[in-house]
Order: structure tokens, then C-alpha cells, then sequence
């Protein structure tokens, strides 16, 4: 296949004219890519933050994936996704695999996360799924991700085959769990997770926020209060 993905160009554009990392608050996500919110989130975190850890959880336990058992409940899912997918204004087209839960794509994708290529790959898959309608899982397609986030193949299909980085992907998805998560994407801004991609916006403004009383904290006088967030 020719080239589906290319993203460097519009990152490079993207980077003259966005502020320095420190004008937003380092912040975390978590994502899950047989979850058509993560690619409707995804777009939008790049673009909104300079400063993303990129985490991918398998968010069985959140019980927030697009797997599910009964077909009623899978059309509720994705008439939900859609109509979400309309207010933005995104294009989305269901793989022929819906309910598969792309597990070789998600070592990949802490694969790239471990070498900071994780915000290029999860675009790049993510658009191939809901954007193409292609299965990620796919060697063909994974490759195509891979590429389109300046990953080695071989390391990226050797990753894809590694049942040993399930492991730290389900287990974040419990700890989440534990801490009151019930949807994917999450993003954590300091101790405070904001859950489901509708809530890009409100984690956005807490990451500014936070910058903003770091910076007075810094340029306080001695004795000043220092005030924080809550988290969940």
C-alpha cells in the first residue's frame, strides 16, 4: 500500500506556531485502540497539548471497549460513537473486525510509546481504523502505522507477537479502575483524571490552570498559599 499516513509535516507547522511545552502542563494519557473515542480524541490531545505521555491500557475492565456480547448493546455503542463522531465533524467507519480488541496493536503501541513515537503511531492506527475501516491487528496495516511513525518493522512485529507487554497494559487498566476511571480515553492532568473524550476541553483548561499557579508559585513571595487541584 502507498503511503496513507503522513504527519510530519503538519506537526512541524503545528510546532512554529504552538507555545513551548511549559505554557501546558505535562499531562497523561491513556487509550485503548479497539475504542473509537480514542481515535476521536486523539486529533484533538496532539493538537490541544505539547506535553502527552502516550499509555496504553486495555480497558476491559473499565468495560469501555467496543466489545461487547450483546448486538443490541454493540448498536447502541456505535450509534452513540457516530453521533459523537457527527458533533465533531469526523469521519468514521467501522472495521470489518468491530469487537475485536486489538490486542497486536496495542503492544505496538507501547512499543512506540517506549521509544516517544506514541502519539505518531496511535494517530496513524487509529485513523486506520475508524478513518479507513482496516483492521490494526492486520501485518499489513500494522506496518503501515509503524512506517507512518518512523518505527523499525521488524521491531514493531516482533512487539505485536510479545504477550508479555499485555501484563502492564491490564494492569493499568485496573489501577484506573481502582481510582473511579469508567471510560476510555483518561487523561490525568496532576492527580486529576478526566474520563472520555468529551472531556478533552476541561482537562486542557486544568493543564493550563496548573502551569499557571506553578509559575506564580515560582514568583511568590516567601509565607504565599500555594493552592492545588482535587483529584478523583
Amino acid at each position: 500500500m502507498g503511503d496513507v499516513i503522513s504527519l510530519m509535516e503538519r506537526r512541524a507547522q503545528r510546532r512554529a506556531s504552538t507555545p513551548p511545552p511549559s505554557a501546558r502542563g505535562p499531562v497523561t494519557l491513556f487509550f485503548d485502540l479497539a475504542s473509537p473515542y480514542t481515535y476521536l480524541a486523539a486529533e484533538r490531545v496532539d493538537r490541544l497539548f505539547t506535553d502527552v505521555h502516550w499509555v496504553p491500557v486495555i480497558a476491559d475492565a473499565l468495560h469501555a471497549t467496543t466489545t461487547v456480547a450483546d448486538s443490541e448493546e454493540l448498536a447502541a455503542t456505535q450509534l452513540a460513537a457516530e453521533r459523537r463522531a457527527a458533533v465533531l465533524r469526523m469521519p468514521l467507519v467501522w472495521p470489518d473486525r468491530t469487537t475485536a480488541p486489538a490486542r497486536a496493536a496495542m503492544r505496538v503501541a507501547a512499543h512506540a510509546a517506549q521509544r516517544q513515537r506514541g502519539a505518531a503511531f496511535v494517530l496513524a492506527a487509529s485513523r486506520l481504523a475508524f478513518c479507513g475501516g482496516f483492521d490494526v491487528d492486520d501485518p499489513d496495516i500494522l506496518a503501515e502505522a509503524s512506517a507512518a511513525a518512523s518505527l523499525s518493522l521488524g521491531a514493531c512485529l516482533r512487539a505485536a507477537g510479545d504477550r508479555r507487554l499485555d501484563g502492564p497494559m491490564e494492569a493499568a487498566g485496573r489501577r484506573l479502575l481502582a481510582q473511579g476511571a469508567d471510560r476510555i480515553p483518561i487523561l490525568k492532568v496532576g492527580r486529576t483524571l478526566f474520563c472520555g473524550e468529551h472531556r478533552l476541553s476541561e482537562a486542557a483548561a486544568a493543564a493550563r490552570g496548573q502551569t499557571s499557579l506553578q509559575q506564580a508559585g515560582r514568583h511568590a513571595p516567601p509565607g504565599a498559599v500555594r493552592h492545588g487541584f482535587t483529584s478523583i
